[in-house]
């Protein structure tokens, strides 16, 4: 560890520990610690199967299930994201729950955590190749039959050029091969590992900039897609993510168990009360990540967005979302802490309609604090791991809000420290850059 004098964004004066690779579970990190931890297992083992914006790095969650749990107890995820916390849970041989509304999300945890036979996998793989062989040889009927395995989506020619969407028709339907190839091996969980190996690239082949929290073309840009682009990179990522895995199977404990619901919802978790030993997240930002329009193209692909459905039905789901109702911020809204009421009041000055979207944040994730304290044993830990927001040009001190949410619900604050932001995959606005995530330990 190096310990060297640090100003936060915060501006407050608190000495910084920088840290490579793990923290040890046997330090017990004092209140308002600073803390820059390089990590060295961001793209490790199945971690590192698909990009995802703001994503836990491993050694946070890894440093709170080794500290607050044991081998075979039970780790909760209510906001599972792309499911960091189970993979490492599954490697330290305790049984999670992952539970998101995000369909894409529970799609990702569910790869990153099934273990596959390297051998059936393989065969499952060359099956595919042999199709998309057969598909560049084959000429033009070979492309106009891929374009009956393109799913329909609005906009296609603005998002992806027309050979782009033949060569993943032919991918998506190379798929129909791995069944007869690995039988009598059950194909589903060969087959979404292998759409999440496509997902993977979808951005990267479209039209769209591949560094954006949004889905937009950026003419500017001058973005180079070339025809074969798709199957080259499908190509790739499939053997980087088979290696992957290879590393991934004799890691994983056999008896780990990964529970993704399909019915989860953070405030509303379907679980019996005092079943948990330990609950650990990420929430979202307030506004600040817009995660089903992040990944619209992903979702058109792996047929997860049905056609007609408005995006704003899936992100208005979600907690921190922007999609609200002109009657919700018609009046001023107050949650009942002093300091939360008084900016929000100030922000409804200034732009009604984000000033409630802060509100409701806090009302969800009330609801969300309170499902984790019913589903927790006694003495156990939350820990929450959340970023300040700006809205407005305001600084939103979400996590000194949430301390107040937990001690009104009924938690135990035992510490709380920053963790400095270093990188994030994705690029956000400079003004709405957080610099620093705060890790809240609540015991119940």
């Amino acid at each position: 560890m190096l310990t060297t004098p640090f100003t936060g964004s915060s501006g407050v004066d608190a000495p910084l520990v920088t840290i490579t690779g793990d923290l040890q579970p046997e330090w017990d990190i004092p209140v308002n610690q600073h803390l820059l931890i390089i990590s060295r297992n961001q793209s490790w083992l199945s971690h590192g199967f698909h990009k995802y914006p703001a994503k836990f790095f491993p050694e946070l969650p890894r440093w709170a299930i080794r500290k607050y749990s044991g081998e075979g107890e039970h780790v909760l995820d209510p906001m599972a994201g792309s499911g960091t916390v189970s993979v490492e849970a599954m490697l330290a041989n305790r049984h999670s729950v992952a539970i998101d509304v995000d369909p894409f999300a529970r799609l990702l945890t569910r790869v990153k955590t099934t273990t596959l036979d390297p051998t059936i996998l393989d065969r499952a793989v060359a099956a595919i190749a042999e199709a998309l062989q057969a598909f560049e040889a084959g000429g033009d009927p070979a492309r106009m039959q891929a374009w009956t395995h393109v799913p329909p989506f609005a906009y296609q020619e603005t998002w992806f050029q027309p050979f782009i969407l033949e060569e993943i028709g032919a991918i998506r339907g190379a798929f129909a091969r791995v069944r007869d190839a690995i039988a009598p091996h059950a194909p589903g969980p060969y087959l979404d590992f292998l759409r999440i190996c496509l997902s993977a690239i979808i951005r990267e082949v479209s039209n769209a900039d591949n560094n954006c929290t949004r889905t937009v073309v950026r003419t500017r840009l001058n973005k180079r897609v070339v025809p074969g682009m798709a199957l080259r990179l499908f190509r790739r990522m499939t053997q980087v993510n088979v290696a992957r895995m290879r590393e991934f199977v004799p890691l994983a404990p056999a008896g780990a168990t990964v529970a993704v619901p399909e019915d989860g919802d953070a405030r509303a978790i379907p679980l019996e009360p005092g079943t948990m030993d330990l609950a650990v997240t990420s929430p979202p930002y307030i506004n600040a990540v817009d995660y089903p329009r992040t990944h619209q193209l992903e979702m058109y692909m792996l047929d997860l967005s049905p056609p007609g459905r408005p995006l704003a039905e899936a992100k208005r789901k979600h907690i921190g979302t922007e999609v609200v109702s002109a009657v919700d911020y018609r009046e001023l809204h107050r949650y009942g802490l002093a300091d939360l009421d008084a900016q929000v009041e100030s922000l409804y000055a200034i732009d009604k309609r984000r000033a409630y979207i802060v509100h409701q944040y806090f009302v969800d994730m009330e609801r969300n604090f309170r499902e984790v304290w019913r589903v927790l044993k006694p003495g156990r830990r939350y820990v929450v791991v959340i970023g300040n927001n700006i809205i407005r040009e305001q600084v939103v001190p979400t996590h000194s809000y949430l301390l107040q949410v937990a001690e009104r619900v009924g938690f135990k604050v035992e510490t709380y420290f920053a963790s400095e932001v270093i990188r994030h995959y994705i690029k956000v606005p400079r003004k709405e850059r957080i610099n620093q995530d705060w890790v809240l330990v609540l015991r119940k």
